[in-house]
């Protein structure tokens, strides 16, 4: 009767573990998706700054 209540209790311990693992994975990929969309705003950003400046370059250079 040991060997039965042992391998259920192993059983329900891997289970466990798989859980915690399994919510440690969806927390680190809340963050990388919080990163990637911050990642993506800034790069946004950048492009309409360099937007900017290239029109503002290409009027300079009409001018001369």
């Amino acid at each position: 009767m040991f060997w039965p209540m042992f391998a259920v209790a192993v059983g329900f311990l891997g289970l466990v573990v798989l859980g915690v693992l399994a919510v440690r994975v969806f927390v680190e990929a809340e963050r990388l998706g919080r990163q990637v969309t911050e990642s993506a705003r800034r790069i946004g950003r950048a492009a309409e700054e360099l937007e900017r400046a290239a029109s503002g370059a290409a009027r300079s250079a009409e001018a001369l």
